[in-house]
Protein backbone atom coordinates (compact mmCIF):
# COMPACT_ATOMS: atom_id res chain seq x y z
CA UNK A 1 0.00 0.00 0.00
CA UNK A 2 2.89 2.36 0.74
CA UNK A 3 4.24 2.01 -2.80
CA UNK A 4 0.74 2.69 -4.14
CA UNK A 5 0.53 5.86 -2.07
CA UNK A 6 3.91 6.96 -3.41
CA UNK A 7 2.70 6.38 -6.98
CA UNK A 8 -0.46 8.39 -6.26
CA UNK A 9 1.44 11.48 -5.16
CA UNK A 10 4.11 11.03 -7.82
CA UNK A 11 1.45 11.33 -10.54
CA UNK A 12 -0.18 14.28 -8.76
CA UNK A 13 3.15 16.09 -8.44
CA UNK A 14 4.00 15.60 -12.11
CA UNK A 15 0.54 16.83 -13.12
CA UNK A 16 0.93 20.03 -11.11
CA UNK A 17 4.40 20.62 -12.55
CA UNK A 18 2.98 20.30 -16.06
CA UNK A 19 0.11 22.66 -15.23
CA UNK A 20 2.52 25.20 -13.78
CA UNK A 21 4.53 25.07 -17.01
CA UNK A 22 1.35 25.58 -19.03
CA UNK A 23 0.36 28.61 -16.97
CA UNK A 24 3.75 30.26 -16.77
CA UNK A 25 4.99 29.82 -20.32
CA UNK A 26 3.40 29.66 -23.73
CA UNK A 27 6.11 29.14 -26.35
CA UNK A 28 8.45 31.28 -24.31
CA UNK A 29 5.88 34.05 -23.80
CA UNK A 30 4.22 34.25 -20.40
CA UNK A 31 0.45 34.59 -20.30
CA UNK A 32 0.91 36.94 -17.35
CA UNK A 33 2.55 39.36 -19.78
CA UNK A 34 -0.46 39.13 -22.08
CA UNK A 35 -2.77 39.99 -19.19
CA UNK A 36 -0.53 42.88 -18.19
CA UNK A 37 -0.53 44.18 -21.77
CA UNK A 38 -4.33 44.36 -21.69
CA UNK A 39 -4.18 46.18 -18.35
CA UNK A 40 -1.68 48.70 -19.75
CA UNK A 41 -3.89 49.24 -22.81
CA UNK A 42 -6.84 50.05 -20.52
CA UNK A 43 -4.73 52.55 -18.58
CA UNK A 44 -3.51 54.22 -21.76
CA UNK A 45 -7.08 54.42 -23.04
CA UNK A 46 -8.09 56.20 -19.83
CA UNK A 47 -5.40 58.82 -20.47
CA UNK A 48 -6.61 59.55 -24.01
CA UNK A 49 -10.00 57.88 -24.70
CA UNK A 50 -10.60 59.41 -28.12
CA UNK A 51 -7.21 58.57 -29.59
CA UNK A 52 -7.28 56.13 -32.48
CA UNK A 53 -3.95 54.79 -31.24
CA UNK A 54 -5.21 53.87 -27.76
CA UNK A 55 -8.48 52.51 -29.13
CA UNK A 56 -6.65 50.29 -31.62
CA UNK A 57 -4.21 49.19 -28.93
CA UNK A 58 -7.10 48.08 -26.72
CA UNK A 59 -8.57 45.99 -29.54
CA UNK A 60 -5.19 44.47 -30.39
CA UNK A 61 -4.41 43.58 -26.79
CA UNK A 62 -7.92 42.22 -26.21
CA UNK A 63 -7.59 39.95 -29.23
CA UNK A 64 -4.15 38.82 -28.08
CA UNK A 65 -5.56 38.22 -24.60
CA UNK A 66 -8.38 35.90 -25.68
CA UNK A 67 -6.17 34.12 -28.24
CA UNK A 68 -3.48 33.32 -25.70
CA UNK A 69 -6.05 32.36 -23.09
CA UNK A 70 -7.40 29.81 -25.56
CA UNK A 71 -3.85 28.53 -26.15
CA UNK A 72 -3.29 28.00 -22.43
CA UNK A 73 -6.66 26.29 -22.05
CA UNK A 74 -5.96 24.11 -25.10
CA UNK A 75 -2.67 23.13 -23.48
CA UNK A 76 -4.49 22.00 -20.35
CA UNK A 77 -6.98 20.02 -22.44
CA UNK A 78 -4.11 18.46 -24.38
CA UNK A 79 -2.51 17.33 -21.13
CA UNK A 80 -5.83 15.82 -20.08
CA UNK A 81 -5.78 13.79 -23.28
CA UNK A 82 -2.19 12.69 -22.64
CA UNK A 83 -3.16 11.43 -19.20
CA UNK A 84 -6.22 9.76 -20.66
CA UNK A 85 -4.05 7.81 -23.10
CA UNK A 86 -2.29 6.11 -20.17
CA UNK A 87 -5.49 4.70 -18.65
CA UNK A 88 -5.90 1.88 -21.18
CA UNK A 89 -2.21 0.94 -20.80
CA UNK A 90 -2.53 0.79 -17.02
CA UNK A 91 -5.69 -1.29 -17.17
CA UNK A 92 -4.14 -3.72 -19.66
CA UNK A 93 -1.15 -4.17 -17.35
CA UNK A 94 -3.40 -4.73 -14.33
CA UNK A 95 -5.34 -7.42 -16.17
CA UNK A 96 -2.11 -9.05 -17.39
CA UNK A 97 -0.75 -9.09 -13.84
CA UNK A 98 -3.96 -10.71 -12.63
CA UNK A 99 -3.80 -13.40 -15.31
CA UNK A 100 -0.16 -14.18 -14.53
CA UNK A 101 -0.80 -14.41 -10.79
CA UNK A 102 -3.62 -16.88 -11.43
CA UNK A 103 -1.26 -19.05 -13.51
CA UNK A 104 1.39 -18.86 -10.80
CA UNK A 105 -1.23 -19.86 -8.23
CA UNK A 106 -1.97 -23.02 -10.20
CA UNK A 107 1.71 -23.87 -10.61
CA UNK A 108 2.52 -23.26 -6.96
CA UNK A 109 -0.39 -25.39 -5.78
CA UNK A 110 0.64 -28.19 -8.14
CA UNK A 111 4.28 -28.16 -7.02
CA UNK A 112 3.60 -27.84 -3.30
CA UNK A 113 0.60 -30.19 -3.11
CA UNK A 114 2.85 -33.12 -2.17
CA UNK A 115 4.29 -31.21 0.80
CA UNK A 116 7.78 -32.16 -0.37
CA UNK A 117 8.81 -29.21 -2.55
CA UNK A 118 8.63 -25.43 -2.29
CA UNK A 119 8.04 -23.28 -5.39
CA UNK A 120 10.28 -20.49 -4.17
CA UNK A 121 11.07 -19.00 -7.57
CA UNK A 122 7.40 -18.86 -8.50
CA UNK A 123 6.54 -17.34 -5.14
CA UNK A 124 9.20 -14.67 -5.68
CA UNK A 125 7.71 -13.81 -9.07
CA UNK A 126 4.23 -13.67 -7.58
CA UNK A 127 5.40 -11.35 -4.82
CA UNK A 128 6.94 -9.00 -7.37
CA UNK A 129 3.69 -8.97 -9.34
CA UNK A 130 1.73 -8.16 -6.18
CA UNK A 131 4.11 -5.25 -5.58
CA UNK A 132 3.49 -3.98 -9.12
CA UNK A 133 -0.25 -4.38 -8.71
CA UNK A 134 -0.10 -2.42 -5.46
CA UNK A 135 1.39 0.49 -7.37
CA UNK A 136 -1.76 0.76 -9.47
CA UNK A 137 -4.30 0.75 -6.66
CA UNK A 138 -5.31 -0.34 -3.20
CA UNK A 139 -5.03 -4.12 -2.86
CA UNK A 140 -5.74 -6.64 -0.12
CA UNK A 141 -4.60 -10.23 -0.53
CA UNK A 142 -4.34 -13.44 1.43
CA UNK A 143 -2.99 -16.93 0.84
CA UNK A 144 -5.10 -20.02 1.51
CA UNK A 145 -3.84 -23.35 2.85
CA UNK A 146 -3.22 -24.66 -0.65
CA UNK A 147 -0.96 -21.77 -1.71
CA UNK A 148 -3.50 -19.75 -3.73
CA UNK A 149 -3.37 -15.98 -3.34
CA UNK A 150 -6.70 -14.18 -3.70
CA UNK A 151 -6.70 -10.43 -4.31
CA UNK A 152 -9.14 -7.58 -3.78
CA UNK A 153 -8.50 -4.53 -5.97
CA UNK A 154 -10.09 -1.33 -4.65
CA UNK A 155 -12.33 -3.44 -2.44
CA UNK A 156 -13.68 -5.67 -5.23
CA UNK A 157 -12.78 -9.26 -6.02
CA UNK A 158 -10.04 -9.30 -8.64
CA UNK A 159 -8.21 -12.63 -8.40
CA UNK A 160 -10.03 -15.64 -6.98
CA UNK A 161 -8.87 -19.22 -6.62
CA UNK A 162 -9.99 -20.11 -10.13
CA UNK A 163 -10.45 -16.96 -12.24
CA UNK A 164 -9.69 -13.25 -12.72
CA UNK A 165 -12.35 -10.53 -12.88
CA UNK A 166 -11.05 -8.28 -15.62
CA UNK A 167 -11.35 -4.51 -15.71
CA UNK A 168 -12.80 -2.98 -18.85
CA UNK A 169 -12.40 0.54 -20.26
CA UNK A 170 -15.42 2.53 -21.44
CA UNK A 171 -15.14 5.63 -23.63
CA UNK A 172 -18.84 6.29 -24.28
CA UNK A 173 -20.90 6.01 -21.12
CA UNK A 174 -18.69 7.43 -18.36
CA UNK A 175 -17.42 10.69 -19.87
CA UNK A 176 -19.09 13.30 -22.06
CA UNK A 177 -15.82 13.88 -23.94
CA UNK A 178 -14.89 10.23 -24.41
CA UNK A 179 -12.30 9.89 -21.65
CA UNK A 180 -11.49 6.33 -20.58
CA UNK A 181 -13.44 5.06 -17.57
CA UNK A 182 -12.36 1.78 -15.88
CA UNK A 183 -15.21 -0.54 -14.88
CA UNK A 184 -15.65 -4.13 -13.69
CA UNK A 185 -16.70 -6.22 -16.66
CA UNK A 186 -18.65 -8.68 -14.51
CA UNK A 187 -20.77 -5.88 -13.01
CA UNK A 188 -21.62 -4.01 -16.23
CA UNK A 189 -24.98 -4.42 -17.93
CA UNK A 190 -24.70 -5.92 -21.40
CA UNK A 191 -26.86 -6.84 -24.36
CA UNK A 192 -26.22 -8.99 -27.41
CA UNK A 193 -26.68 -7.24 -30.76
CA UNK A 194 -28.03 -8.84 -33.95
CA UNK A 195 -24.51 -9.97 -34.87
CA UNK A 196 -24.10 -11.85 -31.61
CA UNK A 197 -21.66 -9.32 -30.15
CA UNK A 198 -21.88 -8.39 -26.49
CA UNK A 199 -22.52 -4.65 -26.08
CA UNK A 200 -22.08 -2.79 -22.79
CA UNK A 201 -25.22 -0.73 -22.18
CA UNK A 202 -24.54 0.59 -18.68
CA UNK A 203 -21.64 0.77 -16.25
CA UNK A 204 -23.68 2.21 -13.39
CA UNK A 205 -22.63 0.32 -10.28
CA UNK A 206 -19.61 -1.14 -12.09
CA UNK A 207 -17.14 1.72 -11.63
CA UNK A 208 -13.78 0.64 -10.24
CA UNK A 209 -13.42 3.97 -8.42
CA UNK A 210 -15.72 6.37 -6.66
CA UNK A 211 -13.89 9.59 -7.47
CA UNK A 212 -16.19 11.67 -5.27
CA UNK A 213 -14.68 10.15 -2.13
CA UNK A 214 -12.65 12.36 0.17
CA UNK A 215 -8.95 11.88 -0.54
CA UNK A 216 -7.27 11.01 2.75
CA UNK A 217 -4.39 8.90 4.00
CA UNK A 218 -6.42 8.06 7.10
CA UNK A 219 -8.98 6.12 5.06
CA UNK A 220 -6.52 4.95 2.38
CA UNK A 221 -8.18 6.73 -0.52
CA UNK A 222 -4.88 8.19 -1.76
CA UNK A 223 -3.43 4.96 -3.16
CA UNK A 224 -2.49 3.96 -6.70
CA UNK A 225 -1.35 5.70 -9.86
CA UNK A 226 -4.42 4.68 -11.88
CA UNK A 227 -6.70 6.50 -9.46
CA UNK A 228 -4.33 9.46 -9.39
CA UNK A 229 -4.42 9.72 -13.18
CA UNK A 230 -8.22 9.56 -13.23
CA UNK A 231 -8.49 12.23 -10.55
CA UNK A 232 -5.91 14.53 -12.10
CA UNK A 233 -7.47 14.19 -15.56
CA UNK A 234 -11.10 14.49 -14.50
CA UNK A 235 -14.00 13.49 -16.74
CA UNK A 236 -14.53 16.63 -18.84
CA UNK A 237 -13.05 20.01 -19.78
CA UNK A 238 -14.07 22.26 -16.92
CA UNK A 239 -15.41 25.83 -17.16
CA UNK A 240 -16.46 28.60 -14.78
CA UNK A 241 -19.85 26.88 -14.52
CA UNK A 242 -18.24 24.09 -12.49
CA UNK A 243 -17.42 26.63 -9.78
CA UNK A 244 -20.51 28.82 -9.83
CA UNK A 245 -23.48 26.56 -10.48
CA UNK A 246 -23.30 24.23 -7.47
CA UNK A 247 -20.80 24.46 -4.60
CA UNK A 248 -21.42 20.88 -3.46
CA UNK A 249 -20.79 19.64 -6.98
CA UNK A 250 -17.58 21.65 -7.15
CA UNK A 251 -16.28 20.19 -3.89
CA UNK A 252 -17.17 16.60 -4.73
CA UNK A 253 -16.30 16.46 -8.42
CA UNK A 254 -14.00 19.33 -9.42
CA UNK A 255 -11.78 20.39 -6.54
CA UNK A 256 -10.05 16.97 -6.34
CA UNK A 257 -8.97 17.11 -9.98
CA UNK A 258 -5.86 19.25 -10.34
CA UNK A 259 -6.47 19.86 -14.05
CA UNK A 260 -10.23 20.45 -13.98
CA UNK A 261 -9.84 22.73 -10.96
CA UNK A 262 -7.28 24.91 -12.74
CA UNK A 263 -9.32 24.85 -15.96
CA UNK A 264 -12.39 26.07 -14.07
CA UNK A 265 -10.49 28.77 -12.16
CA UNK A 266 -8.68 29.98 -15.28
CA UNK A 267 -11.90 29.99 -17.29
CA UNK A 268 -13.60 31.90 -14.49
CA UNK A 269 -10.91 34.60 -14.70
CA UNK A 270 -11.39 35.01 -18.45
CA UNK A 271 -15.17 35.00 -18.03
CA UNK A 272 -15.02 37.71 -15.35
CA UNK A 273 -12.75 39.96 -17.41
CA UNK A 274 -14.64 39.62 -20.69
CA UNK A 275 -18.13 39.99 -19.21
CA UNK A 276 -17.14 42.94 -17.01
CA UNK A 277 -15.62 44.81 -19.96
CA UNK A 278 -18.72 44.00 -22.01
CA UNK A 279 -21.11 45.23 -19.33
CA UNK A 280 -19.25 48.53 -19.01
CA UNK A 281 -19.16 49.09 -22.76
CA UNK A 282 -22.81 48.12 -23.19
CA UNK A 283 -23.88 50.77 -20.66
CA UNK A 284 -21.42 53.41 -21.85
CA UNK A 285 -22.75 56.78 -22.92
CA UNK A 286 -20.46 56.57 -25.93
CA UNK A 287 -21.86 53.24 -27.14
CA UNK A 288 -22.63 53.69 -30.86
CA UNK A 289 -26.12 52.20 -30.43
CA UNK A 290 -26.91 54.65 -27.65
CA UNK A 291 -25.65 57.55 -29.74
CA UNK A 292 -27.65 56.30 -32.74
CA UNK A 293 -30.34 53.66 -32.01
CA UNK A 294 -30.64 52.88 -35.71
CA UNK A 295 -27.24 51.18 -35.57
CA UNK A 296 -28.61 48.31 -33.50
CA UNK A 297 -28.58 47.20 -29.88
CA UNK A 298 -26.01 48.34 -27.34
CA UNK A 299 -25.03 44.68 -26.84
CA UNK A 300 -23.90 44.57 -30.47
CA UNK A 301 -20.99 46.87 -29.62
CA UNK A 302 -19.34 44.92 -26.81
CA UNK A 303 -15.66 44.03 -27.16
CA UNK A 304 -16.22 40.28 -26.83
CA UNK A 305 -18.98 38.05 -28.23
CA UNK A 306 -19.98 34.41 -27.93
CA UNK A 307 -18.71 32.28 -30.79
CA UNK A 308 -21.81 30.07 -30.58
CA UNK A 309 -24.59 31.82 -28.62
CA UNK A 310 -26.86 28.77 -28.63
CA UNK A 311 -24.34 26.34 -27.14
CA UNK A 312 -25.26 24.34 -24.04
CA UNK A 313 -23.11 22.43 -21.56
CA UNK A 314 -22.78 18.76 -22.51
CA UNK A 315 -22.38 17.46 -18.96
CA UNK A 316 -24.45 17.37 -15.77
CA UNK A 317 -23.78 19.70 -12.86
CA UNK A 318 -25.50 18.10 -9.94
CA UNK A 319 -28.89 16.43 -10.21
CA UNK A 320 -30.94 19.50 -11.11
CA UNK A 321 -28.72 20.95 -13.84
CA UNK A 322 -28.46 18.31 -16.49
CA UNK A 323 -26.63 18.35 -19.80
CA UNK A 324 -28.26 20.60 -22.37
CA UNK A 325 -30.01 22.86 -19.86
CA UNK A 326 -27.26 25.41 -19.12
CA UNK A 327 -26.08 27.94 -21.70
CA UNK A 328 -22.34 27.80 -22.26
CA UNK A 329 -21.99 31.57 -22.21
CA UNK A 330 -18.63 33.32 -22.13
CA UNK A 331 -16.24 30.45 -21.63
CA UNK A 332 -12.73 30.52 -23.08
CA UNK A 333 -13.70 28.10 -25.83
CA UNK A 334 -16.86 30.05 -26.68
CA UNK A 335 -15.52 33.61 -26.59
CA UNK A 336 -14.02 35.64 -29.39
CA UNK A 337 -13.31 39.27 -30.18
CA UNK A 338 -16.24 41.10 -31.76
CA UNK A 339 -15.61 40.87 -35.55
CA UNK A 340 -16.77 44.47 -35.95
CA UNK A 341 -13.81 45.68 -33.90
CA UNK A 342 -11.41 43.59 -35.93
CA UNK A 343 -12.67 45.32 -39.08
CA UNK A 344 -12.82 48.78 -37.51
CA UNK A 345 -10.78 49.11 -34.25
CA UNK A 346 -11.98 52.70 -33.73
CA UNK A 347 -15.67 51.80 -34.02
CA UNK A 348 -16.17 52.60 -30.33
CA UNK A 349 -15.11 56.26 -30.28
CA UNK A 350 -15.46 56.81 -26.52
CA UNK A 351 -16.98 60.19 -27.33
CA UNK A 352 -20.37 61.08 -25.83
CA UNK A 353 -23.32 62.67 -27.59
CA UNK A 354 -22.13 66.16 -26.62
CA UNK A 355 -18.73 65.50 -28.19
CA UNK A 356 -16.79 65.17 -24.93
CA UNK A 357 -14.50 62.30 -23.97
CA UNK A 358 -16.25 59.43 -22.20
CA UNK A 359 -13.94 59.47 -19.20
CA UNK A 360 -16.60 57.89 -17.02
CA UNK A 361 -16.48 54.67 -19.06
CA UNK A 362 -12.68 54.46 -19.28
CA UNK A 363 -12.43 55.11 -15.55
CA UNK A 364 -14.85 52.25 -14.89
CA UNK A 365 -12.73 49.98 -17.09
CA UNK A 366 -9.59 50.90 -15.17
CA UNK A 367 -11.27 50.48 -11.79
CA UNK A 368 -12.64 47.09 -12.85
CA UNK A 369 -9.10 45.74 -13.16
CA UNK A 370 -8.15 46.73 -9.62
CA UNK A 371 -11.40 45.96 -7.78
CA UNK A 372 -10.68 43.14 -5.32
CA UNK A 373 -13.93 41.19 -5.33
CA UNK A 374 -13.08 37.84 -6.92
CA UNK A 375 -12.11 34.50 -5.37
CA UNK A 376 -10.46 31.51 -7.00
CA UNK A 377 -13.11 29.08 -5.77
CA UNK A 378 -15.77 28.75 -3.05
CA UNK A 379 -13.22 27.48 -0.52
CA UNK A 380 -10.93 30.51 -0.81
CA UNK A 381 -11.80 33.64 1.15
CA UNK A 382 -9.02 35.95 -0.06
CA UNK A 383 -10.28 38.48 -2.59
CA UNK A 384 -8.33 39.22 -5.75
CA UNK A 385 -8.55 41.63 -8.65
CA UNK A 386 -8.10 41.01 -12.36
CA UNK A 387 -4.50 42.14 -11.94
CA UNK A 388 -3.70 39.73 -9.07
CA UNK A 389 -6.04 36.80 -9.86
CA UNK A 390 -3.67 35.08 -12.26
CA UNK A 391 -0.71 35.32 -9.89
CA UNK A 392 -2.88 33.84 -7.14
CA UNK A 393 -3.83 30.98 -9.45
CA UNK A 394 -0.20 30.22 -10.30
CA UNK A 395 0.79 30.45 -6.62
CA UNK A 396 -1.99 28.04 -5.67
CA UNK A 397 -0.70 25.50 -8.19
CA UNK A 398 2.89 25.94 -6.99
CA UNK A 399 1.91 25.57 -3.32
CA UNK A 400 -0.13 22.44 -4.02
CA UNK A 401 2.82 21.05 -5.95
CA UNK A 402 5.14 21.65 -2.99
CA UNK A 403 2.72 19.89 -0.64
CA UNK A 404 2.34 16.87 -2.91
CA UNK A 405 6.08 16.73 -3.51
CA UNK A 406 6.73 16.71 0.25
CA UNK A 407 4.26 13.87 0.72
CA UNK A 408 5.84 11.99 -2.18
CA UNK A 409 9.34 12.38 -0.71
CA UNK A 410 8.19 11.20 2.71
CA UNK A 411 6.38 8.28 1.12
CA UNK A 412 9.49 7.37 -0.87
CA UNK A 413 11.43 7.08 2.39
CA UNK A 414 8.66 4.95 3.89
CA UNK A 415 8.70 2.61 0.89
CA UNK A 416 12.48 2.26 1.15
CA UNK A 417 12.24 1.51 4.88
CA UNK A 418 9.53 -1.11 4.35
CA UNK A 419 11.52 -2.72 1.53
CA UNK A 420 14.65 -2.85 3.69
CA UNK A 421 12.73 -4.41 6.57
CA UNK A 422 11.26 -7.04 4.26
CA UNK A 423 14.65 -7.85 2.81
CA UNK A 424 15.98 -8.51 6.30
CA UNK A 425 13.37 -11.23 6.65
CA UNK A 426 13.04 -12.78 3.22
CA UNK A 427 15.98 -11.36 1.33
CA UNK A 428 19.58 -12.49 0.99
CA UNK A 429 22.41 -10.62 2.75
CA UNK A 430 25.60 -10.63 0.67
CA UNK A 431 27.75 -10.19 3.79
CA UNK A 432 26.02 -13.05 5.53
CA UNK A 433 26.32 -15.30 2.50
CA UNK A 434 30.02 -14.43 2.13
CA UNK A 435 30.54 -15.32 5.77
CA UNK A 436 28.89 -18.68 5.22
CA UNK A 437 31.06 -19.30 2.16
CA UNK A 438 34.25 -18.59 4.10
CA UNK A 439 33.11 -20.79 6.97
CA UNK A 440 32.23 -23.65 4.64
CA UNK A 441 35.51 -23.22 2.76
CA UNK A 442 37.48 -23.43 6.01
CA UNK A 443 35.49 -26.47 7.07
CA UNK A 444 36.15 -28.09 3.71
CA UNK A 445 39.86 -27.36 3.95
CA UNK A 446 40.04 -28.79 7.46
CA UNK A 447 38.13 -31.90 6.41
CA UNK A 448 40.34 -32.27 3.38
CA UNK A 449 43.52 -32.13 5.48
CA UNK A 450 42.09 -34.68 7.91
CA UNK A 451 41.25 -37.06 5.09
CA UNK A 452 44.70 -36.61 3.56
CA UNK A 453 46.41 -37.41 6.87
CA UNK A 454 44.27 -40.51 7.40
CA UNK A 455 44.89 -41.59 3.82
CA UNK A 456 48.65 -41.20 4.21
CA UNK A 457 48.58 -43.07 7.51
CA UNK A 458 46.63 -45.97 6.05
CA UNK A 459 48.93 -46.06 3.06
CA UNK A 460 51.96 -46.15 5.38
CA UNK A 461 50.49 -48.97 7.47
CA UNK A 462 49.55 -51.03 4.46
CA UNK A 463 52.93 -50.52 2.87
CA UNK A 464 54.85 -51.27 6.06
CA UNK A 465 52.83 -54.34 7.05
CA UNK A 466 52.80 -55.58 3.52
CA UNK A 467 56.58 -55.68 3.42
Amino acid sequence: MESGRYEFYDISTKALEEIEDQLQEMNGYEFAQTLNNLWVAVQELDKDPCSAVTQSALVTRANEFITRAQSVYDGLVSYQKNLDSTVQTYVDDINAIGDRIRVLNENIVEIESGKQEHANDLRDERNLLLDRLGGYGKIDYQEDIFGNVTVLFEGSSFITSDHVNHIGVDVKLGSCVGYATPYWEYAAKTEVDHNGNKIVTSIDGAYVYDLTQTISTAINTDVGKLKSVLLARGDHNATYHDIREDEDYYNSSISKSVIMNVEAEFDQMIHNITTTINDIMKKAGSNPAILDPTKGDAADFTLFVEANPGDKLIYDIGEDKTAGTISTGYTIANTQLNPMFLKEPTLFTFRTIDGSEDNATTTKLKEAFTAEKYTLNPNVTAKTSFVSYYNSLVSQVANSGDVYNSIKSAQEQTVSAVEAAREQIVGVSSDEELGFMIMFQNAYNASSRYINVVSEMLEHLVTTLGT
